[in-house]
């Protein structure tokens, strides 16, 4: 898609304005319209987990294998989203799209029936394919090439995600876990929470984004075909073919070794098998287009995109423990006793243990934009793959703290709060060293042509490490021990840590001529 900035004047004055922080006043607008659609995320996410065990009488193991589906096919569906916004709708119609259907998606969670909670979980994963990867594109749309302001941009835009994240937990877990109200009024709220969104975004896009996100002309495909047009479209149809086809290969052979007596792998007849099928075709396919679809140094920047994102799902993996099994720790192994007074409750609400997190972003957000500002005016600034490398440390320390509660949990004891609280605070570092930096790393990494695709394919991690981290949280029943159970998403994000950095030096040589990547 052609940059905005060489649109028109308007569309210049936008770009150059600082009166926002120092920034677009588009960004405060994303921000916000950002901040609502993470509360209706995040406040759905809070509670899916407890109403499936304590609502409806779930056990564990099936909650959260539930939760790691739902949640992996959120982050899948970007990918496709992100593609469409690239080659038909642009990045604004995307989103009003996706906010709307995500809005319909939790109004009928509020239902009291399956089939309409099925429903609302499919058209919350649909929307979320449209929306979530075109507002960071829009983010990065705003800068022009080389603006020093990108990281710390994404730094602010991170914190209205995490303001959202946050109060989310506070009013829908109230609302779900009250027994003056209910689950369902839990799920309306996150309903009411995007629609308030998408009113914003409808209110404030021509004033603040003049000219940014709007449906591209595809000058810029005809440039890349003649760029590219000694390769044949035949034999660009064979490669693609052949990326997916290995896609579904590796699936295939990571899925299960156990072939049924019809010759059909077993696991195949399993929601697990058919999503590892589906995250193989989707990897397979996605890559290979944006490979082929580039030469030389678009190429190579290819490449590094391909292994940041492996690497930042095992980040995720442990990351996304907190929807599942740290919320059955704070359920059933930690002591929540308040005493009557806060609201008439005698207990905290389990799902408020998820706003800690969002919390501790908004507080150290601002220590962090400064902290990477320093670096850059002493150019002393670590490379954004060494910056992950310290996330995925991080990840792991969490974790490593719970052994600890876990041994006394194993004692029969339940453990004080305060165990999450330093878990949580640990992961923030970590997040903070790896997702924002990350999404900005994309912007600038990426080729032109594939920008919100490779968006797609950064939250295609997120939704892979979703949907493996859910049959990880499955072990907390099985496995011997609270203590055993916590050792294992240590172990994942420190071994993860090490081997990512052994490939510091190659991503930079891949991404050399990105300046600040």
């Amino acid at each position: 898609m052609p940059s905005p900035a060489a649109a028109s004047p308007r569309v210049t004055a936008a770009l150059d304005d600082r009166a926002f922080f120092g920034h677009p006043r588009g960004l405060g607008l994303l921000f916000l319209c950002e901040m609502w659609e993470r509360f209706s995320y995040y406040g759905m996410r809070a509670i899916l987990v407890l109403y499936l065990i304590n609502g409806i009488g779930w056990s564990a193991q099936d909650a959260s294998r539930l939760y790691g589906t739902y949640t992996g096919l959120v982050w899948l569906t970007p990918l496709i989203g992100g593609y469409l916004a690239d080659r038909v709708l642009g990045t604004r119609r995307s989103l009003v799209i996706g906010g709307l259907t995500i809005a319909a998606g939790h109004f009928l969670l509020a239902f009291q029936t399956m089939p309409f909670f099925y429903s609302g979980l499919a058209l919350i994963v649909i929307g979320t394919g449209f929306f979530k990867p075109n507002v960071s594109t829009m983010v990065g749309q705003m800068y022009a090439p080389g603006d020093v302001r990108r990281d710390v941009g994404f730094t602010i835009f991170y914190t209205g995600i995490n303001t959202g994240a946050f109060i989310a937990p506070l009013i829908c877990g109230y609302l779900a876990e009250s027994p003056k109200y209910g689950w369902h009024y839990g799920f309306a709220a996150a309903g009411v929470g995007m629609t308030l969104g998408v009113l914003l975004f409808l209110w404030g896009r021509d004033r603040y984004l003049p000219g940014i996100g709007l449906a591209p002309s595809h000058a810029r495909d005809s440039e890349v075909a003649a760029e590219i047009g000694e390769l044949g479209s035949q034999s660009n149809a064979r490669n693609a073919a052949f990326g997916a086809f290995a896609g579904v290969a590796v699936a295939v052979m990571v899925g299960s070794p156990a072939w049924s007596s019809s010759g059909l792998p077993a696991w195949i007849l399993s929601l697990s098998g058919l999503m590892t099928l589906l995250f193989g075709i989707v990897i397979g396919g996605a890559f290979a287009v944006a490979i082929l679809g580039t030469q030389g140094e678009e190429r190579q920047r290819v490449y590094a995109l391909v292994t940041v994102c492996f690497f930042v799902v095992f980040f995720w993996l442990v990351f996304e423990q907190a929807g599942s099994s740290l919320t059955i720790f704070a359920d059933k192994d930690t002591d929540r006793t308040i005493g009557a007074g806060l609201f008439g409750m005698e207990l905290i609400p389990t799902s408020w243990f998820q706003s800690i997190q969002p919390m501790f972003i908004i507080l150290l957000s601002p220590v962090a934009a400064v902290f990477w500002s320093m670096l850059q005016r002493r150019k002393a600034e670590p490379s954004t793959s060494m910056k992950m490398v310290w996330g995925l440390f991080f990840g792991g320390l969490g974790f490593f703290l719970l052994i600890f509660a876990g041994r006394s949990v194993d004692a029969g004891l339940k453990v004080g709060p305060w165990f999450l609280v330093g878990a949580y605070f640990c992961h923030t570092v970590g997040e903070l060293f790896l997702s924002p930096v990350g999404l900005s790393y994309v912007t600038k990494v990426a080729p032109a042509q594939f920008v919100s695709l490779l968006m797609g394919a950064w939250f295609l991690s997120i939704g892979a490490a979703s949907f493996l981290g859910g049959y990880m949280a499955g072990l907390i029943e099985t496995v011997p021990s609270r203590a055993t159970f916590f050792s294992i998403p240590t172990a994942t994000a420190w071994g993860a840590g090490f081997v990512m950095l052994l490939c510091v030096p190659l991503l930079r040589r891949l991404t050399r001529s990105v300046p600040d990547a």
